[in-house]
């Protein structure tokens, strides 16, 4: 029998916990054995005394096994379950395409998303762009079409990791997110609920990226590998740039649109497309769908040219309640901005830098994101066209295309566009898609 002060207090003192004493008090914060207080005590212990690789495997399982853990072996699947987990960003559309491209080389990806957080975009947020998907089905529901289809996106449930759930609030109100051991748990928690034989993990890096620098970024990434395959899960980690938006455009149906345009073959941006391959082919690698990763590259684009990764997007969508024909018709369904108009550039010269999180922070001022976590959001507006670093820009010329819904939201967005641009004489190097990839 243990005590939950005696825990906090070995921990306060710097001692390591033990799996049992770990799980003890895990298991009280979904009972209501462990009170408010004492979960805040802890993170806050845990968050100047840190936690070995050991504790953070044992922290992760027992938030993990406080709800619902998915199994998938009693289905028979011909092929790995795997999933990716992304650090969020903006522009980060990633995996509306990456379930589908998966899905069509023979993997399995029941993907539990998030909402949007921050200056950061959320692919539920996206998802709940087109009329009649539901993004919480019941679990039958969610095992059939990942059986069928290969790929679902859902939101998360209260029965999986419900431990999680009340330990971050907390962890919220008392400043103590930033700590690499409660991120790890917090987040493989999550991901290792739904029953992965594989997880590659994309840590964003640059001025729109979670972590605050390089090396902290590096830090999670590595705690990542480690606590993922200590807990059981084949796991690596990508880390990619964010010191501009992935992809061209940001907003939740201006997202879609992109993904949509992207798996079509109407439109592939270059460091979209990289960052997309780069995870996939990490996925396939990892789950045994190929050997190298010019095989998976291979068969990646392949699933592209042929249109089978199209169709998957497209039967996930109808079946989980969306419109037949979305990919077809995307105007019919998705909501447009009535107010469309360039932020101009004020000089001419290169865009050398861009203040990315605050081109996410743009996007959330239009109403695009959310400031509380009960804030409705507006589908239709967002950014569109960003211009990329390196670019020439003559003056007068659109830095981006502002999607809004009143005339006082666009012009506040100009400006905090034109802000978040930095204009140069020379044009820079540019930055790299991916920066390295971290394997066990």
């Amino acid at each position: 029998m243990f005590l939950n002060q005696e825990i906090i207090r070995k921990k306060r003192n710097g001692e390591a916990l033990s799996a049992a004493e770990i799980q003890f008090f895990v298991a009280g914060i979904t009972t209501g054995g462990t009170t408010e207080g004492q979960i805040a005590a802890l993170a806050m212990a845990v968050y100047f005394k840190d936690m070995t690789m050991d504790e953070r495997v044992a922290f992760t399982l027992a938030m993990r096994d406080s709800g619902q853990v998915m199994e998938w072996r009693s289905l028979d699947l011909p092929g790995p379950v795997v999933d990716k987990h992304s650090t969020g960003g903006v522009g980060d559309v990633v995996s509306l395409m990456l379930g589908p491209m998966i899905a069509a080389c023979g993997g399995f990806v029941p993907m539990i998303s998030g909402r949007g957080l921050g200056h950061t975009g959320g692919t539920l947020d996206k998802f709940d762009s087109i009329p009649g998907y539901c993004t919480v089905p019941d679990p039958a529901l969610f095992r059939k079409v990942v059986r069928e289809v290969g790929v679902a996106i859902i939101g998360q449930t209260a029965e999986l990791a419900p431990a999680d759930k009340r330990f971050y609030s907390i962890r919220d109100t008392t400043a103590t997110v930033e700590s690499v051991a409660m991120i790890t748990g917090s987040i493989l928690s999550k991901k290792l609920s739904a029953g992965l034989d594989a997880l590659v993990m994309d840590v964003k890096v640059g001025s729109g990226a979670f972590m605050p620098s390089f090396d902290k970024s590096v830090e999670l990434a590595e705690s990542i590998v480690a606590v993922g395959n200590g807990a059981g899960t084949r796991t690596s980690a990508i880390l990619t740039d964010m010191n501009e938006s992935l992809g061209p455009v940001a907003g939740n149906a201006l997202e879609v649109r992109l993904a949509m345009d992207y798996l079509a073959g109407r439109s592939r941006p270059a460091r979209l497309h990289e960052v997309t391959m780069a995870l996939c082919a990490e996925m396939l690698i990892l789950g045994g769908l190929a050997t190298t990763d010019t095989e998976a590259r291979a068969k990646l684009q392949a699933g592209l040219d042929s249109g089978e990764a199209a169709e998957r997007f497209a039967r996930m969508v109808t079946a989980l309640g969306g419109p037949a024909d979305l990919l077809e018709r995307p105007d019919a369904y998705l909501e447009q901005a009535p107010i469309i108009v360039p932020a101009p550039a004020l000089q001419a010269g290169f865009a050398t830098a861009t203040d990315c999180r605050s081109l996410g922070l743009a996007v959330v001022s239009l109403g695009g994101g959310r400031r509380r976590p009960e804030d409705a959001i507006d589908f239709a507006v967002g950014l569109a066209g960003m211009v990329e670093l390196g670019a020439q820009v003559a003056v007068g010329q659109p830095l981006a295309m502002v999607h809004a819904r009143t005339e006082a939201a666009a012009q506040q967005a100009i400006r905090e566009v034109q802000a978040a641009y930095q204009i140069g004489a020379a044009a820079a190097a540019p930055n790299p898609v991916t920066y390295r990839t971290i394997r066990p």
